[in-house]
């Protein structure tokens, strides 16, 4: 079963860039739908955006549309999370999931298994 490690959050003023990164050092994520969420203090956890690791589907939420990608390296075995022009409310907790969830259902929190701890992004000036 895969470990994913995010890491990359932090501080940024309103407008600014950030990447977040996620890996398992032991266990490739092929074979897997990968994906991020972000839960917000008080809020519920919400999708952000997924991949298909070994295909060409990717989806990002509304939210985020022309402001975040989602991305994979390979070889690295490692997925990233481009987030540019930040607002506030992007503040969360973000999280790097693997799972095997029906592409349609790709959203549902319930179906990824396998979870990291989570990285702060807190966008604030």
């Amino acid at each position: 079963q895969v470990q994913p490690v995010e890491s990359g959050g932090g501080l940024v003023q309103p407008g600014g860039s950030l990447r977040l990164s996620c890996t398992d050092s032991q266990h490739t994520f092929a074979g897997y739908a990968m994906a991020w969420f972000r839960q917000a203090q008080g809020k519920q956890r919400e999708f952000v955006a997924a991949l298909r690791w070994s295909g060409g589907n990717r989806d990002h939420a509304d939210s985020v549309k022309g402001r975040f990608t989602i991305s994979r390296d390979s070889a690295k075995n490692m997925m990233y999370l481009q987030m540019n022009n930040l607002k506030p409310e992007d503040t969360a907790v973000y999280y790097c999931a693997a799972g095997r969830p029906p592409w349609g259902l790709r959203s549902d929190t319930s179906l990824y298994y396998y979870w990291g701890q989570g990285t702060q992004v807190t966008v604030s000036s």
